[in-house]
C-alpha cells in the first residue's frame, strides 16, 4: 500500500508512542500522564501553537502551512482508556490494574501524532491544521465538553475529521458512509418502589422483583411494538440491583441501562414509551416508580460531500478495492458526534486486522491496537490535509 514513505521511516516512533500510552491508561478527565506525554510529543515535533485545558486534559495544537488562504480544518483523536482488567499478556501491557486501552484510543492518537510529525516537516499545505486532542470519548461526552468551552471559536475550521480503528477490518482497508453512522446513545434508571417484607408472606408485600422481571419485558416492546419495523432501536438493560439477602423481598429495586438510535425523534418517543410502560406497570401491582433518563451523545452523522472526499483519499492511498464507501451503520455511539452537530466533516473507519492479529473487538479484555495500522492511519491524515488545503500551483 503506498504509505508515505517519511511516514514509514519513524513507524518505530509511532509504535513507541502508542505503547508508551497503552501501559498507561487513564479514564475520562483524569488523564494527566497521557496528556503531559502527548503535549510532550508535540514539542519535539515542533507544532506552531500548543493550547492545553480545554475540556481539563485535552490538548489544541496548530500546525500552520505554506501560504495565507484562511483555511484551517482539524483533525481529532480520543486519547483516554476504559475500567477493564487488561488480559493481553502483551509486553506493554496495561501498568495500572482494571484499566486498559481497550479501544485503541492509544492507537488513534498515536497515528495523529505521526501525522502531525509529517505535516510539521513538510508544511506542503495553504492554511492552518488544527490538531485536537480530546479526553473523555467513554460515556463522558469529552468532545461535547471541548466544543461548550468554545473549541471552535478559539480555532474556527471549516471542516472537522475523525477516524476509528475497525477490527475484524483487514490493515490497509478502510470503511465510511454518509449520513447516520453511529447510533444516538441515551441512560437510563428505574426506581421500582414496592413494600419489602418476608420472604414467606408475598401476599403482604408489593414485591419489586416480580414488578422489575415485567417492567423489563415491557420495554422490549418499544423496540417490537413502538417503533417502526423500518426503523431502528435498542433498548438495553444492563444492571439489575435489588435485596440483600435470601428470606426478605425488599423495598426497592433499580434498574439501570442504555437506549441506542439513529433519529433523535426515536430517543424522544423511546423516552415518552419507557415512562408510560414503567408508569402503568408499576400501578398495576400498586407500586410506584421513579424514571430519570439522561441524554448522552447524539446520532453521528456524516455529511455526504466530506465522506466523498474522504473516500477519495483514502482510495489514492490504499486502493480502489479497499475501500468500502457503504458499511453498515453500527449501534455503537461517538462523542465525535457532538463536533459534527457544529461542524460539517466525517468519521472514517480503519481496518485493525482479523484474527489474532488485531481482530479482537474493542472493549474486550484482551484486545489490543495493531501497530501495522499506524502509518496506514497517519498517511491518511496527511493525505487528506495535502487534498483539502491544496497549495496553488
Amino acid at each position: 500500500m503506498p504509505i508515505i514513505n517519511r511516514i514509514a521511516e519513524f513507524h518505530a516512533d509511532m509504535t513507541k508512542w502508542r505503547r508508551d500510552m497503552h501501559a498507561h491508561p487513564e479514564t475520562a478527565f483524569e488523564e494527566i500522564w497521557t496528556s503531559d506525554y502527548i503535549n510532550g510529543r508535540l514539542e519535539e515535533i515542533g507544532v506552531d501553537t500548543i493550547e492545553r485545558g480545554i475540556a481539563k486534559t485535552g490538548i489544541v495544537a496548530t500546525i500552520k502551512g505554506r501560504g495565507d488562504s484562511g483555511r484551517a480544518i482539524g483533525l481529532r483523536a480520543d486519547f483516554d482508556a476504559l475500567d477493564i482488567l487488561e488480559d493481553t499478556g502483551a509486553p506493554h501491557a496495561s501498568t495500572i490494574p482494571g484499566k486498559m486501552h481497550a479501544c485503541g484510543h492509544d492507537g488513534h492518537t498515536s497515528m495523529l501524532l505521526g501525522a502531525a510529525k509529517y505535516l510539521a516537516e513538510t508544511r506542503n499545505f495553504d492554511g492552518d491544521v488544527v490538531l485536537i486532542f480530546q479526553p473523555a470519548e467513554e460515556n463522558e461526552g469529552g468532545g461535547r465538553v471541548m466544543v461548550e468551552e468554545g473549541l471552535f471559536d478559539r480555532y474556527p475550521v471549516d471542516a472537522v475529521y475523525g477516524m476509528h480503528n475497525r477490527p475484524g477490518l483487514e490493515v490497509g482497508k478502510m470503511c465510511m458512509r454518509a449520513g447516520p453512522a453511529m447510533a444516538g446513545f441515551d441512560i437510563f434508571e428505574i426506581t421500582i418502589h414496592g413494600y419489602g417484607g418476608h420472604a414467606a408472606r408475598p401476599h403482604t408485600t408489593v414485591d419489586p422483583i416480580v414488578i422489575q422481571a415485567q417492567i423489563v419485558n415491557a420495554l422490549q416492546t418499544i423496540a417490537s411494538r413502538t417503533t417502526d419495523p423500518l426503523e431502528s432501536v435498542v433498548v438495553s438493560i444492563t444492571q439489575v440491583h435489588g435485596g440483600d439477602t435470601w428470606n426478605v423481598i425488599p423495598q426497592k429495586v433499580v434498574l439501570r441501562g442504555t437506549v441506542r438510535a439513529f433519529k433523535t425523534e426515536i430517543q424522544d418517543r423511546t423516552e415518552t414509551a419507557m415512562l408510560k410502560l414503567c408508569t402503568n406497570v408499576a400501578a398495576a401491582f400498586a407500586a410506584t416508580v421513579d424514571v430519570r433518563y439522561e441524554r448522552r451523545y447524539p446520532p453521528l452523522i456524516n455529511d455526504e460531500n466530506h465522506i466523498d472526499l474522504c473516500a477519495d483519499v483514502a482510495r489514492d492511498l490504499v486502493g480502489e478495492s479497499n475501500v468500502d464507501t457503504n458499511s453498515a451503520p453500527v449501534m455503537g455511539s461517538e462523542d465525535f458526534a457532538f463536533m459534527l452537530q457544529e461542524m460539517p466533516g466525517a468519521y472514517v473507519n480503519l481496518g485493525n486486522g482479523v484474527g489474532e492479529n488485531g481482530g479482537v473487538f474493542v472493549h474486550n479484555p484482551g484486545y489490543d491496537f495493531n501497530d501495522e495500522a499506524l502509518p496506514v492511519g497517519a498517511s491518511y491524515w496527511a493525505r487528506l490535509v495535502e487534498t483539502v488545503l491544496k497549495r496553488s500551483a
